[in-house]
């Protein structure tokens, strides 16, 4: 008995689910987007009404189905009988998490330098140069996208599942308080001869040196932007 027959109709469902799956994928990058930046603030109620009339790319079912996604991200909470608000975090959970991240790159610095491939170093090297060209372009959200994958990519190095893991979820979880720093031009340009220093002890496979200067590199940022995040928190 053969079962490589496709069924009536199946390429045509396997194709609609595809494009559903898109549309869900674009509607959580977009409400990604609007919450990193500030468009829809902490603590605010997200209304699909008007998200609706104000993102015309998007459809209500796929924004229903970002929601949840982005639920699971903790960046959004939805509570029964009123709906979905943005997160809002307390100062001292900002700064749990960031004490958090800084422990893990700690921790993934020694064992990305010992076990990072040529392949992945090379990625990091190619998007260190894209970074840099969003910035002399002034396009602040793809330059700190940019930045977060490079931080991710080398934890990711340590070749450690858990680590990377628990890193990629609570850097979700506190971006949009990450971004608000970028907002400082000065710490914006600092942080790129920063990043220049650590890729270059990255490819030295210099873990000691790299683990210091990822601290620095996070305990300058966070200086800059704790100040900020309080601003918007009042």
């Amino acid at each position: 008995m053969q079962f490589d027959k496709a069924l009536p109709g199946s390429a045509s469902m396997e194709t609609g689910a595809k494009s559903h799956g898109t549309r869900t994928l674009s509607a959580v990058n977009r409400l990604r987007e609007l919450i990193v930046t500030g468009k829809l603030k902490p603590g605010q109620r997200i209304s699909e009404r008007s998200l609706l009339e104000e993102e015309k790319e998007l459809s209500r079912t796929p924004l229903r189905e970002a929601l949840k996604i982005l639920g699971s991200e903790g960046l959004v909470e939805i509570t029964p009988n009123r709906g979905a608000f943005v997160t809002k975090l307390s100062m001292s959970h900002i700064d749990s998490a960031m004490e958090v991240l800084i422990g893990l790159e700690n921790i993934a610095a020694t064992a990305s330098c010992a076990r990072i491939t040529e392949t992945e170093l090379a990625e990091i090297a190619s998007l260190h140069a894209a970074m840099i060209e969003s910035a002399e372009d002034g396009n602040l959200l793809l330059y700190f996208q940019i930045n977060q994958q490079i931080h991710q990519l080398i934890v990711d190095g340590a070749h450690n599942p858990a680590l990377s893991r628990i890193y990629r979820a609570e850097s979700l979880h506190i971006k949009r308080y990450r971004y608000v720093g970028n907002i400082e031009d000065t710490r914006w340009r600092n942080a790129l001869a920063e990043h220049g220093q650590i890729l270059e002890a990255l490819f030295r496979r210099d873990g000691l040196l790299l683990r210091e200067l990822l601290r620095a590199h996070h305990s300058k940022g966070w200086e800059v932007t704790r100040a900020l995040v309080e601003a918007e928190l009042r």
